[in-house]
């Protein structure tokens, strides 16, 4: 009788998990306790997830692909490092981004550039290394500027180590581009034009090599 019994709460115990199984492998929906993610520890030493996702350009652009394709074997000759901020129903230039006032050109930290051979940039010739990148912008042109002040916070521009500044026109776009974007428009091998695009506002610097 007691064997009997110990066989029938086995057996019933088994059946109970494998069902539990069956039914948590066919249903995708998440649990109550499964809806919250933690997307990084609690710890102090960690850096929270941020709004403005960094981001890295390339001349020639995507190089590191080409590298790992085995289609170039030359240094790239230039890379961007910036943080994308968003728009978020906001009015950007002359609301968010206030003209006259120097503006890091993204988000977070100081954007950066670094040209690994000598560069024409906007008719100037540019020295290799890596500098900062602002621009102070107003409403018909923009001044982008060199500044050697690197690994700083964007908004404490030095502007005693200001190095070299262009000035570009401000062209107006009939789309609010809603993540502040830089891009390389290439025109040869050796010469591109960068892209800076937020809002309905865009500005172009011509680079050379």
């Amino acid at each position: 009788m007691k064997k009997t019994l110990l066989a029938a709460l086995v057996s019933i115990v088994f059946f109970s998990c494998t069902e539990r199984e069956k039914k948590s492998a066919g249903n995708d929906t998440p649990t109550k306790s499964d809806a919250t993610v933690k997307v990084l520890p609690p710890a102090s030493n960690y850096t929270n997830p941020d709004r403005s996702p960094m981001d890295m350009v390339y001349f020639p652009t995507d190089y590191p692909l080409l590298k790992m394709a085995g289609k170039t074997n030359a240094p790239p000759l230039m890379r961007i490092i910036y943080s994308r901020p968003q728009k978020q129903g906001r009015q950007i230039f002359g609301g968010l981004v206030k003209y006259d006032v120097p503006w890091r050109l993204g988000a977070n930290e100081a954007t950066e550039i670094e040209f690994f051979s000598t560069a024409t940039v906007a008719g100037k010739t540019v020295k290799p290394g890596r500098y900062i990148l602002y621009c102070i912008p107003q409403e018909t042109k923009w001044t982008l500027v060199l500044n050697s002040n690197l690994y700083s916070w964007g908004l404490e521009q030095n502007r005693q180590k200001d190095m070299m500044q262009f000035e570009v026109p401000v062209e107006k776009t009939n789309l609010a581009i809603e993540y502040f974007t830089i891009a390389c428009e290439k025109k040869s091998d050796k010469s591109t034009t960068l892209i800076f695009i937020w809002d309905d506002v865009k500005t172009k610097l011509p680079v050379s090599f």
